[in-house]
């Protein structure tokens, strides 16, 4: 399936042959489809519905001309950050990305924008209190939209995981073990100052934008799901026509490399889900903060927006992303 081109009719997504294994898929779908790199297409030839891109500059990387290392961190195309400076372009809503600050906001430098997208881990353990603090912090916040979503960080937002907390191992997390069920029971209603997605969505300025947690398993923190079917059935939540998808983690192949274990780790579902049925314009999540950046198949725009570094540090600025206001909105 070509990338620019929308596709047509309904499209059934199903459990992928490489499901367990993400760099073998990332390697295969590379080499075969070629489906991490954006069509050879001029700029001034992209449709309206495709013209947010225009304002990006491609950097082509340095290695292209080199044989490909399909297990490489790098890819053929990356997109470069708006600069903050740059003026907002007429007829445009400017989007503002953060992710993965895990109660660290204090020293992080917010830009200009219109709508605050964070998706995920603001919180260290989802702990009341570090909800209540990343509330006041949002409420400082003059964006006209705050839109947040829960990360695996974010125990108590998981009430499955709550339930079992005991049962699996009282002395892991022994912070949010000993809270009472009133104390987290409905501890989304403390984020008075966002909208707060969970598999669900909101259209705001004339945007759908739709929000999930989901990840695939790791060392069991919340939201966490076994790759297959067990992910799939939540993108297939996901209805058509959404403009900007947020997720907490990254799909298959986009700023998913984790250098140290030498692994692609992103989902290949929720990869196969975007690009072959959803194709929203914009696709946000953080998760992997080695992977910070941003990256495109030529349709849609995939931003890593993970504040935090590999080690907790909160020096990766936020992202800004312009896309032109939607018709009539």
């Amino acid at each position: 399936m070509a990338h620019g081109i929308p596709s047509q009719g309904k499209v059934t997504i199903t459990v992928d042959e490489y499901s367990s294994n993400p760099t073998q898929a990332f390697t295969h779908y590379n080499i075969n489809q070629s489906r991490f790199q954006p069509p050879h297409v001029h700029m001034m030839e992209l449709d309206e519905a495709q013209s947010y891109t225009a304002q990006m500059i491609y950097r082509r990387n340095p290695s292209h001309s080199k044989p490909h290392d399909s297990f490489s961190e790098d890819l053929p195309m990356r997109v470069d950050p708006i600069p903050y400076d740059t003026p907002k372009p007429a007829g445009h809503t400017r989007f503002v990305c953060i992710s993965d600050t895990h109660s660290r906001t204090d020293g992080i430098q917010m830009p200009y924008g219109d709508i605050l997208l964070h998706t995920g881990d603001f919180t260290e353990l989802g702990l009341p209190s570090e909800v209540k603090k990343f509330n006041d912090w949002l409420g400082n916040l003059p964006y006209e939209y705050k839109i947040v979503i829960a990360g695996n960080h974010e125990l108590t937002f998981d009430k499955e995981f709550m339930a079992d907390l005991v049962k699996q191992d009282y002395y892991r997390f022994p912070s949010v073990s000993k809270l009472k069920p009133e104390d987290f029971d409905n501890v989304q209603s403390l984020l008075t100052n966002s909208i707060y997605l969970q598999d669900s969505e909101v259209t705001v300025k004339g945007f759908r934008i739709y929000g999930a947690p989901w990840t695939p398993w790791f060392n069991g923190w919340g939201f966490n799901l076994p790759r297959g079917q067990s992910l799939l059935d939540k993108w297939n939540l996901i209805p058509e026509g959404i403009d900007i998808l947020m997720t907490h983690g990254p799909p298959l192949g986009f700023r998913d490399w984790v250098p140290k274990e030498l692994q692609r780790v992103g989902c290949v579902e929720l990869l196969n889900t975007v690009q072959r049925r959803v194709r929203p314009k914009l696709h946000v999540f953080g998760g992997i903060h080695e992977g910070y950046g941003i990256m495109t198949d030529g349709y849609t725009t995939y931003i890593n927006a993970s504040t935090c570094t590999v080690s907790f540090q909160p020096t990766n600025p936020p992202i800004i992303f312009d896309l032109p206001n939607p018709q009539g909105s």
